[in-house]
């Protein structure tokens, strides 16, 4: 955060572990400083995913009626016991404005062990799966129905009985579920009213097939094109100009993430207003957009 407020230019892997709250301070601190930021959402650069949602934002499957989005789920409470520290580490700076809690091997940066960086599977630190590859195929779908300045209205989680999986209602009618369509192994797959796209890293699919062979007209509607996300964020500090995955579709799809996992954790639907970015008529939700930060840590 301490970066977003300097007179750099930025590049995010991806915003996984900020709060609704910070996100929103990230966005307002970039264009305050006047500062290119790119998030680190580099599915926007590959081809098969351009293909994907331009095709579904031109109408070639219909009205879109549903999207699956198939990534892991929430983070948990952290439950390790102490260890011995590790020679050399600044454990209460690298916890930041995370609780104290003894020292353990997982929550330690990358780097110091061979293992994936686990810290993320705990919701003092971050949102698990929810939060690290959905930043990737959320936005994916936010992209699709082109709602990168907007999000979905209202949350609802499972419930054991009618309702069986996550799922996000937009304004406008579409339906987003967490978890994947049967038949269709794609991290993303946009069902219409004519037709389906399935898309994930290096696989695309249409049903038809003959969607997927269909050219965009010059008077169509054109999305962003990027070959290379590294390239893109240094071209648009060139130029000034916004990259393909700005600081505002990150903060926006981080949103998306952590409204689920707030239903998830919390058990019960949430009514979102996404120009206002607030929850509706639900103060103790509302509480929920930031957390508690320890010592001399804010934003």
């Amino acid at each position: 955060m301490a970066a977003a407020n300097a007179k750099k230019d930025i590049y995010c892997e991806k915003p996984l572990s900020l709060t609704i709250h910070e996100a929103r301070a990230m966005v307002n601190a970039t264009r305050k400083n006047n500062r290119v930021f790119q998030t680190g959402s580099m599915q926007r650069s590959s081809s098969e995913f351009h293909k994907a949602c331009e095709l579904v934002r031109n109408g070639r499957i219909g009205d879109v009626k549903e999207i699956y989005v198939s990534v892991g789920g929430p983070s948990k409470p952290c439950d390790l016991p102490e260890e011995a520290m590790e020679p050399g580490l600044d454990w209460n700076f690298w916890l930041g404005p995370a609780p104290l809690r003894g020292y353990h091997h997982e929550l330690a940066p990358r780097g110091v062990h061979t293992h994936f960086p686990n810290w993320r599977n705990y919701m003092e630190y971050s949102g698990g799966m929810m939060t690290d590859w959905g930043a990737h195929h959320f936005d994916i779908a936010q992209w699709g129905l082109g709602m990168d300045d907007s999000g979905p209205v209202e949350i609802i989680p499972p419930d054991g009985k009618e309702i069986k999986r996550l799922t996000y209602k937009y304004a406008n009618g579409v339906v987003m579920y967490h978890g994947g369509l049967e038949g269709y192994p794609f991290g993303v797959v946009f069902v219409g009213s004519k037709g389906k796209i399935g898309v994930d890293r290096g696989k695309f699919q249409a049903d038809p097939a003959s969607i997927g062979e269909e050219k965009i007209g010059d008077t169509e509607i054109k999305l962003y094109k990027s070959t290379n996300h590294y390239k893109d964020f240094l071209d648009c500090v060139r130029s000034r100009k916004k990259p393909i995955c700005d600081v505002e579709i990150g903060a926006r799809t981080v949103t998306v993430c952590h409204l689920g996992n707030l239903a998830y954790w919390h058990k019960r639907p949430l009514k979102w207003d996404p120009k206002k970015e607030h929850f509706v008529g639900d103060k103790e939700a509302n509480t929920w957009i930031d957390r508690p930060k320890r010592g001399g840590w804010k934003v």
